[in-house]
C-alpha cells in the first residue's frame, strides 16, 4: 500500500473550506475547488514508496501488473482507469459535455496533427479518453443534469415572459420563438436542439432578453412571490455570469437536487453544471470537457453540438447496494469504476473492500487499519492510499485513534470485469 499526497486545483468557484472541513486539514486560504486522487498525468497523486515519492502514475506505469492486475491491464492498458476528486463548489461550472471514446480519440488526434499545445487555453481535448463520471453528494448539492421534457421548458419560458410582461415590456421575439419550438410537434431531441441553438447563437437577442428576464423575476421575488427552482437558478447564475447565454439554457435542463448519499451518472453526451455544493465525482480519467457556457475558459459550442444528446431523459440516479458482506455500493453503467463506503464503529467486525483490480481508498471520518496480506496501514481522517491489485484481499478495520468514533472510508475500484 501507498500512502498519497493528492493535488488541490485552486479554480475560481471553489469553496475555501469545504474540503479543509471534510478532511480536517488547515484551509489554504485561497479556493479549494477539486482535490485530485489518481494518475492522471496533469495532476497525478503522489505516492509514498521505499525508495522516496514517486507520481502515481510513474508508479503505474513501471509495475502494471502488480498494480493494475491482468484484468484491468488487458481492459485498459498500462494506466490507472479511474479519478476520484472532491469537489467543491461554491458558485456555479460551466456548462459542459464529455465525448464518447471514439469521438475523444479522433479528436484528440486531430488537435495533435495540428500541433496545437496540449495545455493551449483554446484547445478542446486534453487526452485521447472519454470521461464518463458520477457525482456522489457528500452535502446537500444542486446540480443541472440533462433535459428537462419540452412541455416543462415551455412552461418555464412562459412564465418569465409573463413576468417581462408584468413589467409593461414587450416580449422579446426570441423568448416566443423559443416558446413556439418548444410547444411544436416535432420529434423531442430535434425540438430540444433548435431551441438550445436559437438561445446559444442568440447573440445581441439572448442578451437582451436576459436584461429583461432578471430584473423582472427579482421584482417577483422582491413582491414576495417565490419562484420555481429553475427560475431562481436564473437569477442566481445571471448574478455569477452577467450576460452568458448559458444562463437562459439553464431552463431547458433538469435541475437536481441531492441530499447526501444520493449520487447521479453523467454518460458520454449528458450536457449538465454542478451549481453548488460538496461532492465526491469518480470518473474515468480524463480531462476532457467541451464547453458551452458559464465559463471564462475557452468555449467549442460547435464541437459541444456534435457531442450531446439532446434527448430529454429522467435524472440517472444511481441506486445503492448493500452488499453481503457490508459494503454500500454505488454502481453506475461504466466499467472504470464502482464506489463503495465502508463503516466501522469501534466494536465493529472488519469489513473486506471489494476490489477489481487496483484500489483508491479514502478516510472521511475516524481512524481505520488496512490490512492485506503483504501490508497494513493505518487511514487517519483525511488521509488516502493507493492499494496495488496485488494486495487483496484488504480488510477494514476498526483502530484505537478512532477514539471511538465511527470511521468512514470511501474506496474506488474499477467496475466489474465481464469475461
Amino acid at each position: 500500500m501507498f500512502a498519497l499526497t493528492n493535488v488541490v486545483r485552486d479554480y475560481a468557484w471553489g469553496s475555501r473550506t469545504a474540503i479543509a472541513a471534510l478532511l480536517g486539514t488547515e484551509p489554504s486560504g485561497g479556493p479549494e475547488a477539486e482535490l485530485w486522487m489518481g494518475a492522471h498525468a496533469d495532476s497525478p497523486s503522489i505516492a509514498a514508496t521505499p525508495e522516496g515519492p514517486v507520481a502515481l502514475d510513474q508508479l503505474i506505469a513501471e509495475h502494471p501488473l502488480t498494480t493494475l492486475g491482468q484484468e484491468a491491464l488487458d481492459a485498459f492498458g498500462a494506466k490507472l482507469p479511474f479519478l476520484a476528486k472532491l469537489l467543491a463548489a461554491d458558485t456555479a461550472l460551466s456548462l459542459q459535455v464529455h465525448p464518447t471514446l471514439e469521438r475523444a480519440r479522433e479528436r484528440f488526434a486531430a488537435e495533435e496533427a495540428a500541433g496545437i499545445p496540449r495545455d493551449a487555453p483554446h484547445r478542446s481535448y486534453k487526452d485521447d479518453n472519454h470521461k464518463p463520471e458520477m457525482l456522489f453528494a457528500l452535502t446537500d448539492f444542486k446540480a443541472l443534469c440533462g433535459f428537462r421534457p419540452c412541455a416543462e421548458a415551455a412552461e418555464l419560458f412562459r412564465a418569465v415572459g409573463a413576468c417581462i410582461a408584468a413589467t409593461g415590456a414587450p416580449v422579446p421575439e426570441l423568448l416566443q420563438q423559443v416558446e413556439m419550438t418548444l410547444n411544436s410537434r416535432m420529434a423531442a431531441p430535434m425540438v430540444v436542439r433548435r431551441a438550445f441553438e436559437t438561445l446559444v447563437h442568440g447573440g445581441a437577442e439572448s442578451a437582451e432578453l436576459l436584461n429583461l428576464a432578471v430584473p423582472a423575476l427579482s421584482a417577483e421575488a422582491a413582491a414576495g412571490k417565490k419562484l420555481p427552482p429553475a427560475l431562481a437558478t436564473v437569477l442566481e447564475l445571471a448574478v455569477q455570469y452577467p450576460g452568458d447565454p448559458g444562463v437562459l439554457v439553464s431552463l431547458l435542463l433538469n435541475r437536481v437536487s441531492l441530499v447526501p448519499g444520493e449520487a447521479i451518472y453523467l454518460p458520454a453526451g449528458n450536457i449538465h453544471a454542478y451549481l453548488n455544493g460538496l461532492g465526491l465525482e469518480v470518473m474515468a480519467s480524463s480531462d476532457n470537457v467541451l464547453r458551452g457556457g458559464l465559463t471564462g475558459k475557452h468555449v467549442d459550442v460547435p464541437e459541444l453540438l456534435e457531442i450531446v444528446d439532446f434527448t430529454p431523459n429522467a435524472v440517472p440516479l444511481v441506486p445503492t447496494r448493500v452488499s453481503e458482506l457490508g459494503q454500500h455500493l454505488w454502481e453506475p453503467p461504466f466499467t472504470e469504476f464502482t464506489l463503495q463506503r465502508v463503516e466501522i464503529a469501534p466494536d465493529s467486525e472488519p469489513v473486506p473492500l471489494l476490489q477489481n483490480g487496483p484500489l483508491l481508498v479514502l478516510s472521511v471520518s475516524g481512524a481505520v487499519l488496512l490490512d492485506s496480506p503483504r501490508s497494513d496501514m493505518v487511514l487517519g481522517r483525511g488521509s488516502s492510499v493507493f492499494v496495488p491489485a496485488a494486495e487483496n484481499p484488504v480488510m477494514v478495520h476498526p483502530h484505537v485513534d478512532a477514539a471511538g468514533e465511527t470511521s468512514v472510508v470511501f474506496a474506488v475500484t474499477c467496475g466489474a470485469f465481464t469475461s
